[in-house]
């Protein structure tokens, strides 16, 4: 017997969380904006709404096919032309598009006003939730600018290209675009971070010397964004290693001696091209003074470490965000989770963690905006390292307890979660891992007079807090005994990053989140998140950071 029609429908669907899709990611970060106008770019607010209200909702989307269209290699044409292409999806083009197009590699650069790094910053964090693997290019054109202002006659040609908001991913010389993007380029099979332990190198056409022309025989193993206009890059002369800039073309319009071999299968970061490549005698012109490569290039380094530490940030926003929301709507036993004392101490403690890396790497573009004083260059000489080390290694785990707020749902594609979570951890492997930023913290604490004092200038003397005050002086007696000090430079380093956030939100007056992060933070030891202490205000907490739609 055949059933009938009417049991064609097995069950309701009901119990479901409403859709984020378009929500205005600036006007649902209630922290972002406090923080944002806290540290001097609120006059770029306008600029920001607009950009949040694009990240949430045709980048949101352009990020999602992006992903699901990965870049493809082609060696040769179909005439068997070797041609050394990558092809995008056009998601990918529409998000790099408006990016360039809404100054994000460019803004402190064109319009040096005071919170302009801030203000780039808080647009880069909407982006990043959107989409990360776009941030490469992104943060390495950004990036560019201090070293190809140390060769005058190179900057005339390419930082007005560099710096325009016109986005031309076109593979034809530089000189017919409307704009430009530039990669980086520094490490090698045997060495890796090591680039002193590199064998590309570099011969001269004619005179040698800075700002003239070289050629390049070697190899690259990890070169991202291939599609670059140019790649600043390092190769040895007979005085050292040195920087060149290596464009895609040279200046009769053919292309350069860049081969890709192959593009790198990765963990996450899928709708960024990550590359190997070979230099078979490509021309370059070296940057900067012979022999100092790598103090060349340095500032570029530390400038995309500052964006590993904002796009980690956004990474954890987002995954707040989403577990906030669904944990506002989805009911578990007849009550909404939201409501329930042990996820309340989860998103809580979620939410500490995500404002606090937010709050450092606002206080870093702070330093960036003036660098011009002593005691600001200093802490971002430090800092840099310190921030990229710590907010880069909580968010691996911090997206994973996100996730697990939604359940089975959180570990399925339709959701962002698990591409949040493969994107994690290359922010900890990019610009050197943990321990390269751990012991850069003690170089710079031993190597350069007045960045210890600049510290503790800066943290002060607890701002009346006895738990921060205590915990300072831990430090102190830390760095004073120098003793196994690599050993320990993790700790160290922790301690430092977790004492400049509680500070910092001591600073801003909400004692619902600083007492909170002190109580749960500054007690050491291991910890899983869920684990705040008793008298914590968790709804106060909650509330913060759930999105409130309009």
């Amino acid at each position: 017997m055949s059933l009938s029609h009417e049991y064609a429908e097995t069950h309701e669907v009901f119990n479901q969380v409403p859709p984020l899709d378009g929500v205005n990611l600036y006007r649902i970060d209630l922290p972002l904006q406090e923080w944002l106008r806290r540290f001097g770019g609120d006059w770029a607010e306008a600029r920001i709404d607009a950009y949040g209200a694009l990240a949430g909702g045709p980048l949101m989307q352009a990020g999602f096919l992006a992903n699901e269209n990965r870049p493809v290699f082609k060696s040769h044409d179909r005439y068997g032309h070797r041609i050394d292409l990558v092809e995008f999806h056009p998601a990918y083009h529409e998000l790099m598009r408006t990016a360039i197009e809404h100054g994000l590699p460019s803004l402190p650069w064109s319009d040096p006003r005071p919170g302009a790094n801030v203000a780039r910053a808080a647009l880069t964090y909407l982006h990043s939730q959107a989409e990360a693997g776009s941030g490469c290019p992104l943060t390495m054109t950004f990036a560019c600018v201090p070293a190809l202002r140390l060769q005058p006659e190179i900057a005339e040609r390419w930082l007005p290209k560099v710096l325009a908001t016109s986005y031309d991913p076109r593979n034809v010389p530089m000189e017919q675009k409307s704009g430009v993007t530039i990669g980086m380029a520094m490490t090698e099979k045997q060495g890796g971070t090591d680039v002193r332990a590199n064998t590309t190198r570099a011969y001269p056409v004619g005179i040698p010397g800075s700002g003239q022309a070289y050629e390049l025989v070697g190899h690259k193993w990890f070169c991202s964004a291939p599609m670059c206009d140019a790649f600043l890059t390092l190769a040895y002369t007979d005085k050292g290693l040195s920087c060149f800039l290596l464009p895609r073309h040279r200046p009769d319009g053919t292309r350069n001696q860049f081969y890709v071999q192959r593009l790198k299968n990765k963990l996450g970061n899928w709708a960024n091209a990550s590359s190997e490549v070979e230099y078979r005698g490509a021309l370059a012109w070296m940057v900067g003074e012979e022999g100092r490569g790598v103090p060349t290039i340095i500032e570029m380094v530390a400038l995309t470490r500052f964006d590993c530490m904002v796009g980690s940030s956004s990474l954890m926003r987002q995954a707040l965000t989403q577990a906030a929301h669904h944990c506002a709507h989805r009911k578990v036993g007849g009550r909404v989770l939201a409501e329930q004392p042990l996820m309340q101490n989860v998103l809580a403690d979620l939410a500490l963690e995500s404002e606090a890396a937010l709050a450092l790497s606002m206080r870093m573009g702070r330093a960036l905006d003036n660098l011009h004083d002593e005691q600001e260059d200093r802490f971002a000489r430090l800092v840099t390292a310190v921030g990229k080390y710590w907010i880069c290694k909580r968010a691996p785990e911090m997206i994973a307890e996100a996730s697990e707020c939604l359940g089975g749902a959180g570990y399925v594609e339709e959701t962002i979660l698990p591409r949040l979570y493969r994107e994690a951890p290359v922010n900890s492997i990019w610009e050197g891992s943990g321990n390269v930023q751990c012991l850069d913290v003690l170089r710079a604490l031993s190597k350069e007079p007045g960045v210890l004092d600049a510290l503790f200038a800066e943290l002060g003397d607890g701002h009346g807090d006895a738990r921060l005050a205590a915990f300072i002086q831990r430090i102190k007696a830390g760095f004073a005994d120098t003793d196994d000090i690599q050993y320990r430079a993790r700790q160290l380093t922790e301690d430092v990053a977790l004492a400049l956030q509680a500070k910092l939100l001591l600073e801003a007056g909400n004692n619902t989140v600083s007492d909170a992060f002190i109580a749960s933070r500054l007690a050491g030891g291991g910890r899983v998140y869920g684990t705040l202490p008793r008298g914590v205000d968790v709804e106060a907490l909650v509330a913060r950071a759930t999105p409130h739609l309009i």
